[in-house]
């Protein structure tokens, strides 16, 4: 009996040499972070936990190749095996990886650091062409017209939309299909690409170049506005934890405590943590004398539960205050209970739970409000208050991420509670949130590996 090919390896190969001009801040661009992470490391990720790829390189920045240290002792991921310098260009370190890359017949797929939404489908296409082809690319349809214009600067011809494409990444090739392409290229003193595709598409001109599909959301971040648009695509990942289908995490033999836990939201959270195995404690004003506004009250609760179980894996802040009124007609205790309770609370509460959930490599979790997004008249410092947690949990998402800590903030729409009620009455039911629902989600939330996140909970 003949004995069976293995399948050939596949090598994913990282290129993160851009520096970052466009998006104008003064790290590479690839560094940025979002949700939490660098963008080199949402796409990282999404590459590590495809069944496909048997092996990673990234090919980083020469200048910045030491801030992914760090990769090779996180112990996240097995399929990394190296980090090496880029080259000037593209193409240059296109041939820096083919030069690091085995001798033998494998398939290679070059993707850009800086398109961290690849899914599985994507890559599982590009991976499967390349049984038919040698050489794959990804690409879009473009939804707006594209021109071609003269030296003057005028039209000079419409071509057809129908058969144009956005080019995107992975780029896929059988890697001595590529090797060739570059060799040939490299006797041409006007050498010129954009990208590998167009190597083979110019040296290899009888060389098929198949078209996988993209997606809209495999966008690069090269623009700042980019940055606004990633940040917003990851946040709309997240609408999964809000789903009525969603399960429970088991919280068996966890510890969570819940700062505003005697009512409302803090209270039914409570109620779904211990419902899922959790040890919970609950501290609140009315409760257990705890004011979240003091150093030394927020400390002895959570000295309380580490006492008690020996660690905090959660920590969740949902006490609030909202007040309705005018700014200039607002009492200046008003304000002062406003900013203490809705902003300085949560800073207390992220330095005094620090040690304990990097201990844990746990999880913090706040409560915002719709109103974050825009100022409203009459609740000007509430909406100021909401968009600073917002802000508070971005950045602490990543001050936090080395130490594995996990910051997300919980956007709840118009809910049923107590504080609600007390500021605008009873309210037809159908047109409110149960405390019950949005408590879930929450639940699911903490436990998720997301971090940096605001997870919109709606009817």
């Amino acid at each position: 009996m003949a004995e069976a090919m293995s399948p050939m390896k596949t090598v994913a190969v990282i290129l993160a040499g851009g520096i970052g001009v466009r998006v104008g801040l003064d790290v590479p661009k690839q560094l940025i972070k979002i949700a939490g992470k660098a963008i080199v490391v949402h796409t990282l990720e999404a590459v590590e936990h495809n069944a496909n790829i048997d092996e990673i390189i990234i090919m980083m920045n020469a200048e910045s190749i030491h801030e992914l240290d760090h990769l090779h002792t996180s112990g996240q991921f097995s399929k990394l095996t190296r980090i090496l310098p880029g080259g000037e260009t593209r193409n240059d370190t296109t041939k820096l990886a083919l030069a690091a890359l085995p001798d033998d017949e494998c398939k290679v797929l070059f993707h850009d650091a800086v398109r961290p939404f690849i899914d599985d489908r994507i890559i599982d296409d590009c991976v499967a062409a390349l049984d038919s082809y040698d050489a794959v690319d990804t690409a879009i349809r473009s939804a707006d017209t594209i021109i071609q214009v003269d030296d003057d600067g005028c039209i000079s011809d419409m071509p057809d939309r129908s058969i144009l494409r956005r080019g995107q990444t992975p780029q896929a090739f059988k890697i001595s299909t590529i090797r060739e392409a570059y060799e040939i290229a490299s006797g041409d003193p006007g050498f010129k690409a954009t990208d590998d595709c167009g190597v083979i598409f110019k040296y290899l001109p009888d060389t098929k170049i198949y078209v996988v599909e993209g997606t809209s959301e495999n966008m690069k971040v090269t623009e700042p506005i980019d940055i606004h648009i990633a940040d917003k695509i990851f946040q709309l990942q997240s609408k999964s934890l809000s789903s009525e289908s969603a399960e429970t995490p088991d919280l068996t033999r966890k510890t969570v405590v819940v700062f505003g836990g005697s009512y409302g939201i803090g209270k039914s959270i409570a109620d779904v943590a211990e419902g899922a195995g959790a040890r919970v404690f609950a501290f609140s004003r009315s409760a257990t004398d705890t004011d979240v506004t003091s150093r030394s009250s927020v400390r002895k609760a959570l000295h309380e539960a580490h006492g008690a179980t020996g660690s905090i894996d959660y920590v969740i802040l949902t006490a609030g205050v909202l007040s309705v009124a005018p700014l200039v007609k607002a009492p200046k205790k008003q304000i002062k209970r406003t900013i203490k309770t809705n902003l300085t609370a949560p800073a207390i509460i992220a330095q005094e739970a620090f040690d304990f959930l990097k201990e844990s490599q746990g999880s913090l979790t706040f409560f915002t409000s719709s109103s974050y997004t825009r100022g409203r008249a009459g609740y000007s410092l509430y909406s100021a208050t909401k968009a600073g947690v917002v802000n508070l949990t971005q950045a602490l998402a990543e001050e936090w991420a080395d130490e594995h800590v996990r910051v997300n903030c919980v956007n709840p729409q118009r809910t049923h509670t107590p504080m609600r009620t007390q500021a605008f009455g009873e309210e037809p039911d159908n047109t409110l949130l149960s405390a019950e629902l949005v408590a879930e989600v929450s639940a699911r939330v903490m436990d998720s590996p997301m971090t940096g996140q605001v997870i919109s909970v709606r009817l």
